[in-house]
């Protein structure tokens, strides 16, 4: 009897597989155990192992297509057997027959007048490439229409919510159609490009997609020789400078972009790109030798201005385009400012013993501590003596993590990503500083794994490093809690009944009050302040 095998959910927060390769065609015997698939979850891309034996009679959703958990996957079963019946039976079934076009979730059925994908053609749509991510927005293409592509070339350069990844092809063929220019986002699952045989027809093919393709990107009218001379023109434009000889180098802005960051003169850089085009590996690889000095920016010329009596000047403003990674935070921190009711509480920490001990832990040798990183054990710490805390709202029920996972705010050109330390109470002083200095330092070079910033269930903003004595923070959801670190100052404090110099740091906790009450927050906080004002505690 056939088996149905249904889209598996591979991990606890997957909600959409999308089949990266399949292993076995229809027709193929299968046994026990045999690689059907890889699929690419929100985590990672993991192979899929069959449960059933027999002979592979369907495929339900085709390489590089994505579908919900549960959807139909594949059918096996006897080799001849029929299974118009599983077929008719399922909901997805139409979206999925092999020979013909696949079909929006919106529509369940083909219409009439659409037109088959020819043989080969591959339908490439926006990838899933972070478990929060919505949409995505095309930094950089590496392959330009008609172009030869192999399985595992890098197609474009993605930026998501939370970095800008290379984007790999699954498929072989030449490039026929690009689906969302440079700069330009687009919504996960929208026609990103048209991968098939040299020759083959577009337009049809966009056609089919219009009419029953999953696509959710309606295609593009077709460019008049005018437009497409201007399109290419201004094209040019963004990815090309002029050196001084008059010649053009063609770069893409993501490798111009890194390049301004670094000084790096682009003449001096071998591009490894399709044609030369200086990528962003290149930029990244590049080692300035004696005769080829890294470029300095100029001094600002010396002008003489006449004086004036009236102001002149011209008014000017300069509108922007937001980065996928700012409009992300954006509409995070406003759900949870407005989801979550927010309140705070503050208090002040005697840092007196804490810069003493970590005087003395500095002076070991081969050690580093920071007092972040004593606020990140400290808070570790705490949690531990009140899970309360550390819990996340989940409507109907209360989540309480046994497991400390600790987010650190860190500021990045485009925003602000949240990388998490993993089991942040099982580690010492020295190996919680060495880890944030690994994912800070990842994180703002745009090298750190969208896992590596998944999964907290506290997190810690500190901004004393910028002189800021208070401040409040919206709480990183799901978590019920943020703590808001402010700057260590010496000032006049009462000791022992006389007047001394101190050194205090005031630190505020945001709640959500739906799981943390005021006397648990305060609670907390006592536990903190017990932690910070007697370090030696923390080394028990």
């Amino acid at each position: 009897m056939a088996e149905v095998i249904n889209m598996p959910r591979l991990s606890d927060t997957m909600e959409e597989g999308t089949v990266a390769k399949w292993l076995k065609n229809v027709g193929d015997k299968v046994e026990e155990g045999d690689i059907l698939a890889e699929i690419e979850t929100d985590k990672a891309t993991m192979e899929f192992e069959s449960f059933h034996e027999g002979t592979l009679l369907h495929i339900g959703i085709e390489e590089g297509d994505g579908a919900p958990v549960d959807s139909l996957l594949a059918i096996i079963g006897e080799e001849g057997e029929d299974i118009s019946a599983l077929l008719s039976g399922n909901s997805n079934a139409s979206a999925h027959q092999e020979d013909a076009p696949s079909v929006s979730e919106e529509s369940s059925e083909v219409p009439a007048e659409s037109v088959e994908v020819p043989e080969g053609v591959e339908i490439v749509t926006m990838p899933r490439l972070s478990d929060t991510m919505e949409e995505g927005t095309v930094a950089s293409w590496l392959k330009s229409v008609g172009d030869d592509v192999e399985e595992g070339d890098i197609l474009a350069e993605i930026e998501t919510d939370k970095a800008t990844m290379e984007f790999e092809s699954f498929y072989s063929g030449t490039l026929l159609h690009i689906g969302i220019q440079e700069g330009e986002g687009a919504p996960v699952d929208s026609l990103l490009a048209i991968i098939g045989p040299k020759g083959t027809d577009v337009d049809a093919v966009l056609k089919s997609q219009a009419s029953g393709g999953s696509s959710k990107n309606p295609p593009k009218k077709e460019e008049s020789k005018e437009d497409a001379s201007k399109a290419e023109e201004s094209s040019n434009k963004t990815e090309t400078t002029t050196v001084q000889n008059g010649q053009r180098i063609f770069a893409s802005p993501l490798a111009k972009k890194i390049a301004e960051e670094k000084g790096v003169d682009l003449a001096q850089v071998k591009g490894t790109g399709d044609g030369g085009r200086i990528v962003k590996k290149d930029i990244e690889n590049f080692k300035p030798s004696q005769s080829a000095p890294v470029a300095e920016k100029s001094a600002e010329p010396t002008t003489t201005v006449a004086p004036v009596s009236i102001p002149v000047g011209e008014e000017s403003i300069e509108e922007v385009k937001n980065s996928t990674m700012r409009k992300v935070i954006a509409k995070r921190l406003g759900e949870s400012k407005f989801s979550a009711p927010h309140y705070y509480l503050t208090i002040e920490v005697d840092m007196d013993n804490a810069k003493a001990s970590r005087s003395q832990i500095n002076g070991l040798p081969d050690t580093k501590v920071s007092f972040n990183d004593m606020v990140l054990k400290a808070c570790a710490m705490a949690l531990k003596k009140h899970p309360q805390v550390n819990t996340s709202w989940n409507g109907d029920t209360t989540v309480y993590k046994h497991h400390v996972h600790m987010g650190v705010a860190v500021a990045v050109d485009e925003g602000l990503v949240v990388p998490v330390i993993k089991f942040a109470d099982q580690l010492s002083l020295t190996q919680l500083g060495s880890a944030v200095k690994d994912l800070a330092g990842r994180a703002r070079s745009k090298k750190i794994k969208p896992d590596e910033m998944e999964g907290s269930t506290f997190t810690v903003s500190n901004l004393g490093m910028f002189g800021i004595l208070e401040f409040t923070s919206i709480i990183n959801q799901p978590n019920s809690a943020i703590l808001s670190v402010g700057a260590i100052v010496d000032k006049p404090v009462v000791k022992n009944g006389e007047i001394v110099v101190g050194s205090t740091m005031k630190i505020t906790l945001a709640c959500d009050h739906r799981t943390v009450d005021g006397a648990t927050g305060a609670q907390f906080l006592q536990t903190l302040r017990a932690y910070l004002e007697n370090p030696v505690t923390m080394l028990a």
